[in-house]
């Protein structure tokens, strides 16, 4: 099969140039369209093709090399679109299968933890970051590596924090209006005896650790930002990696001039392995604007799309530190 740019030469234009293709996202399911809502903010202008495997999630507690396959899978799906880049919208995903990714696939893998990393790095004042996720996440070691990487002097803490994926889950289906009404800083929820015991027990090593940076180190978590503030102290500055992989999608692109025309009108479609009327449903209050619809793409067929040879990459390999 000829590049895209090599069919772009072959058809004098007549197919759609490269700074046209969509951005691809993918994510476990609906948190990662925290990331693709940052994305859209800062590249208005850019298409977007999401992809939520709401049936197999949550990734958190899979084994690495089962969420290295999901990556390889669904990255497989997404370069067959075409996409001209894709974001693993996903800290557990990023964790276990950036590295492999970005190995496999022909146009640029971007994750959400070195650009967290980052930001962190960034905001400590007295070195000392904490990271919450998923234990998946926080068993890979992925952060502590990235932030080291970037800043040998920065201690990291990390806790697993399962439960507030489940909290967003409730608040989601509760139907409409109540995550506004969970997630509104007058909300009760954070006031209620079992979310405040829930909070005050995964934060309070943090607390005592005395970090002054929190990352939100699971797409879920910005939903619960306001939560989280209340129990850290305004004294922690909390980060999300959605606004940080946002830029670093904008320059990644910028660099290789495939950055879609001031004037495109973007086209954007979801993509899942569950429910396609409850992802709409739900999406549309995770991304803060109105999914009109979602396609069901099948696990069987998902399963079928990468080749004999990429999935040989995914035995012991993909362990990414960004």
């Amino acid at each position: 099969m000829p590049s895209i740019d090599g069919c772009r030469e072959e058809c004098g234009g007549i197919l759609s140039p490269m700074e046209q293709l969509p951005i691809g996202i993918f994510d476990s399911g609906l948190g990662g369209l925290t990331v693709a809502s940052e994305v859209m903010t800062t590249l208005p202008q850019e298409s977007i093709v999401y992809f939520g495997d709401t049936a197999r999630c949550p990734y958190g507690p899979r084994n690495l090399e089962e969420v290295r396959r999901f990556v390889i899978e669904i990255g497989t799906w997404l370069e067959a679109r075409p996409v001209k880049l894709m974001v693993i919208a996903c800290n557990t995903a990023t964790a276990a299968g950036l590295a492999l990714a970005q190995q496999a696939f022909d146009v640029p893998v971007i994750g959400v933890v070195l650009p967290g990393a980052r930001a962190a790095v960034r905001s400590t004042v007295n070195q000392k970051v904490g990271v919450i996720a998923t234990a998946g996440t926080v068993e890979s070691g992925a952060y502590s590596r990235a932030v080291r990487t970037l800043d040998a002097g920065v201690t990291v803490f990390s806790t697993p924090t399962p439960k507030f994926v489940d909290v967003v889950e409730a608040g989601l289906h509760k139907g409409p209006g109540a995550l506004e009404d969970w997630l509104a800083e007058s909300s009760d929820v954070f006031v209620r005896p079992s979310f405040h015991e829930l909070a005050r027990d995964y934060l309070a090593p943090l607390k005592r650790s005395g970090v002054d940076t929190l990352v939100l180190g699971c797409t879920h978590f910005p939903l619960l930002s306001a939560a989280i503030q209340q129990v850290m102290g305004p004294r922690v500055k909390l980060i999300s990696s959605a606004a940080e992989t946002a830029y670093e999608v904008a320059e990644a692109l910028r660099r290789r001039e495939h950055l879609a025309p001031s004037d495109h009108e973007p086209e954007h479609g979801f993509f899942t392995t569950g429910d396609p009327l409850e992802f709409a449903r739900l999406g549309s209050r995770v991304l803060r604007r109105r999914i009109e619809s979602a396609e069901y793409v099948s696990l069987e067929s998902l399963m079928k799309s990468p080749s004999a040879e990429l999935l040989t990459l995914v035995d012991g390999r993909g362990d990414a530190s960004e």
